[in-house]
């Protein structure tokens, strides 16, 4: 089967090929129509990422596709299902073994491209939004990075829970995405004082940064008092230190986010959030908004699309169809 692999720490990724894996105890074994990049792909590839796998390793955090087979002690589960599973790694295949809890089934009306660009995104900013920030109707909410992966699914998310919602991004046509996500005010990043625009609107009460650096910076002078601030990600490549008096002069809390990290201590968390997030796929309410599709001949081009902060919502890899 194809795969594109990461051979050594810090090499640029290869298509090679590998033999068909076959599923241990509590597995399934996927074939694989469709995966989602993610920026945690490019921190991967460089061996920066916190579960950056031993090389070497098949790049591709969450996929969608069709269950071939099922290892001992696997139910609920069977060949032909359709499924998308957070992996971890292991996407960019033809197939792929993963382990069964980390499966979820996908109804009929789901593509396989929404789905694999479904769980990372929509999980993260459901799980920062709800559980964690316990944002609520009538607040002013600050989505940074307001375009990418996870910062339109924080737009889409903060409106149908009843926030006002203040989209940051660095360009037109990022901040149409944006609107068209549900944005009520749009700041651009590279022209617009972060800071005075926010406390312009009122302040925020909730911020979600997928950036970090300057920008986190401006949000976190914008906030109104008691605010929660949601760190999820540092695509600028800057992690703000924060100054703890100044927390305590607002009465701020900063509230980090690791989606993936649920599955170790709390998997209820994510499989309650990912329930709510089918149903509310079904009942037409979200709809995964993907820029650019790309085969996996062109996954480095998908990559590309991500490091350059050139796409909009996803980038989804097709690798077969099913």
């Amino acid at each position: 089967m194809r795969a594109y692999v990461v051979p050594t720490p810090d090499s640029q990724p290869v298509l090679t090929t590998l033999p068909i894996p076959k599923p241990a105890k509590g597995e399934i074994l996927v074939n694989i129509a469709a995966c989602g990049l993610n920026f945690a792909d490019l921190l991967m590839v460089k061996g920066t990422y916190q579960d950056t796998p031993q090389t070497p390793f098949t790049l591709g955090m969450e996929v969608a596709g069709t269950v071939d087979s099922v290892g001992e002690g696997v139910s609920g589960f069977a060949p032909g299902d359709r499924v998308a599973v957070f992996g971890g790694q292991g996407g960019l295949a033809d197939m792929g073994c993963f382990d069964a809890n980390r499966a979820v089934k996908i109804p009929d009306s789901m593509s396989f491209t929404d789905a694999a660009a479904f769980q990372i995104a929509y999980g993260t900013s459901h799980v920062a939004l709800d559980y964690r920030a316990r944002l609520q109707p009538g607040e002013t909410l600050l989505v940074l990075g307001a375009a990418g992966g996870v910062g339109l699914t924080a737009v889409e998310i903060g409106k149908l829970m009843g926030a006002t919602v203040i989209a940051c991004a660095r360009s037109a046509d990022k901040l149409d995405a944006a609107r068209a996500a549900g944005a009520d005010h749009l700041i651009d990043a590279k022209t617009q004082d972060i800071r005075a625009e926010v406390k312009a609107l009122g302040g925020a009460d909730v911020v979600y940064d997928p950036v970090g650096g300057e920008q986190f910076e401006a949000a976190f002078r914008a906030c109104k008092p008691d605010a929660r601030l949601l760190p999820i990600g540092f695509a600028s490549g800057d992690v703000p230190q924060i100054k703890s008096n100044h927390l305590l002069v607002k009465n701020l809390s900063v509230l980090g986010v690791y989606w993936g990290g649920y599955l170790t201590f709390k998997p209820h968390v994510l499989t309650d959030s990912l329930a709510t997030l089918m149903d509310w796929h079904s009942a037409g309410r979200i709809k995964p908004h993907v820029s650019n599709v790309f085969t996996l001949e062109e996954a480095d081009k998908g990559l590309e699309m991500l490091r350059s902060r050139k796409s909009t919502g996803k980038v989804v890899i097709t690798i077969q169809d099913l």
